[in-house]
């Protein structure tokens, strides 16, 4: 009669685990999947008491979930033992298919070790397949990628016997849907996570594009955001309002723009020069009125998060004041402060910028000479390289130097006659008058080009470069002239000569020997014109 019933038992059976294994798909996390496969084992499966071993991120195993006993639950539950401790059980125990089984002969040597169990002690089995105590039957649950999930841990048949091939087939058949069903259950739970994650992220995204906004918008002083690279490289595509005021122009118009556009003449270099990857430069921008006004570019690239293009953030400080202060302290200490002429030190440096420390050599190519060959005519006979590596230097040579095309760099030492009687007659007042107007009227008998400067005293220097001897000669003239009318000062008129000494600019000579040379020729001159009106007396 048994025999006969043996199918409708398994059929019942089979309906059990289909609808115990429904409910898995219904479970809403890990935790409570865990805890459905422990019932189902209850339920369906035939045993009275079960475990769910959970593995966790370091590996070892956690007691997740009991069924069957308050009791047990309240002994083991949340305990966790080491997974070399587990690997050790697998491996010991009899396979039956997927399951492991360590009978009690044998099971005893784990007593001890540290693996949470509820086991107790009790009598020999009465027959082969009685059901002990001490015995030990795991499920091993894994992924379809073979990963190890969690191990079913049942005990306690509810017919008291060992299970045969069916019992141990619907184990086996259990623990691999409830393992898809974990796995599923994770791959829930970690897409919700992402997807809580990803709206924290986008929270956090949209707040700071908000604060970047209000901080962008609201900025005390300019900012910019231009487009780098592809055709419109450089165009403003957004401005603030701080910009929008300091130079005088509405966004929608600078919007047309990009900083080329509206950047100094001399100034597109520093701009050029400024890298579009992060740099920072000093220069003058257009206002709308034709002006210019001092700013401070900073720039860093940054990523717009939508679309992956790079813009370029530009911080525009305005710099007028500063720019003006430092333009003064730097003309103050340039320019002589009763003339407004360039001091000793500016004509000084003027003249170190135009000659070098090696003489010319003269030219065996000609004017029209190859690349190579005027590199050739800057080494110097034992030199090591060219003058001035990168600068296409042109040397500096006197009127007089064969090879040359008769013209140079005139340097006129003037000094004035007559200028202490003024002073002692006077007063330095008055003689402070005479000097101020006698470089207003040197400074309008020179070309624009042409650098006057007060070396100090009574002396003056003229740097005039084009001219030839003849040139120079009449240039020295015409400005004595200028110098000999009389000057009016506080209601009277006053007069001063002045005596001229020509010198040449070179290459080879320093600057002191340069003026030095100018300044012997003018004490020529002067003793020379001093003996010409005793002799005429």
């Amino acid at each position: 009669m048994e025999t006969e019933t043996e199918p409708y038992v398994r059929l019942a059976s089979l309906r059990e685990l289909h609808r115990v294994l429904a409910k898995l798909s219904t479970a809403r996390s890990v935790a409570d999947t865990l805890q459905t496969i422990a019932n189902g084992v209850v339920e369906a499966v035939g045993f009275e008491l079960a475990a769910v071993n959970y593995v966790r991120p370091d590996g070892d195993l956690l007691v997740a979930a009991v069924a069957g006993s308050h009791t047990v639950e309240a002994e083991v539950a949340g305990r966790s033992g080491p997974r070399a401790s587990w690997e050790r059980r697998l491996s010991m125990g009899e396979r039956w298919g997927e399951l492991r089984f360590i009978p009690y002969t044998e099971g005893w040597v784990l007593d001890q070790d540290d693996v949470p169990q509820w086991r107790t002690t009790g009598p020999a089995p009465r027959y082969p397949d009685e059901w002990h105590p001490m015995d030990r039957l795991f499920a091993p649950m894994h992924a379809p990628d073979g990963e190890l999930l969690a191990v079913l841990t049942v005990d306690k048949p509810r017919n008291g016997r060992r299970p045969g091939a069916w019992g141990c087939e619907a184990l086996q058949m259990y623990a691999t849907q409830a393992a898809i069903a974990l796995s599923n259950a994770r791959l829930r739970g970690n897409m919700q996570r992402a997807l809580v994650r990803l709206e924290r992220e986008q929270q956090a995204l949209r707040a700071s594009e908000e604060s970047f906004r209000q901080a962008f918008e609201y900025a005390p002083s300019g900012m910019a955001i231009a487009e780098v690279g592809g055709e419109e490289h450089g165009r403003l595509l957004r401005v603030n309002d701080a910009l929008c005021r300091l130079l005088g122009r509405s966004a929608a118009v600078l919007r047309r723009y990009g900083f080329a556009d509206l950047v100094h003449p001399e100034d597109t270099g520093v701009l050029l020069r400024t890298s579009a990857e992060g740099g920072r430069a000093e220069l003058r921008l257009a206002r709308r009125d034709g002006s210019y006004v001092w700013v401070s570019l900073r720039n860093s690239v940054v990523a717009d998060a939508a679309e992956g293009a790079r813009m370029l953030l530009t911080h525009v400080e305005d710099i007028e004041e500063r720019k003006r202060h430092e333009l003064a302290l730097a003309h103050r200490a340039s320019h002589d402060s009763l003339t407004g002429l360039p001091n000793s030190a500016e004509l000084r440096a003027r003249l170190s910028e135009r000659i070098c420390e090696q003489a010319p050599r003269r030219a065996r190519h000609g004017r029209d000479a190859s690349p190579a060959q005027a590199a050739a005519d800057a080494f110097d006979s034992g030199g090591t390289g060219p003058l001035r590596p990168g600068y296409d230097h042109e040397h500096i040579r006197s009127p007089e130097t064969p090879g040359g095309d008769g013209k140079g760099l005139a340097v006129l030492f003037c000094d004035l006659d007559g200028f202490k009687s003024i002073n002692d007659r006077f007063g330095h007042v008055c003689g402070d008058a005479v000097l101020v107007e006698v470089a207003r009227r040197l400074e309008r008998g020179v070309r624009d080009n042409d650098t006057v400067a007060r070396l100090g005293g009574d002396e003056f220097v003229v740097l005039a470069e084009g001219l030839g001897t003849a040139d120079a000669s009449d240039l020295a003239v015409r400005l004595r002239n200028a110098i000999i009318p009389p000057i009016r000062v506080e209601g009277r008129a006053v007069r001063v000569g002045a005596s001229f000494g020509i010198g040449w600019a070179s290459c080879g000579m320093t600057t002191a020997e340069i003026l030095e040379s100018a300044d012997q020729r003018m004490y020529v001159e002067k003793r020379s014109r001093s003996q010409g009106r005793r002799r005429a007396g």
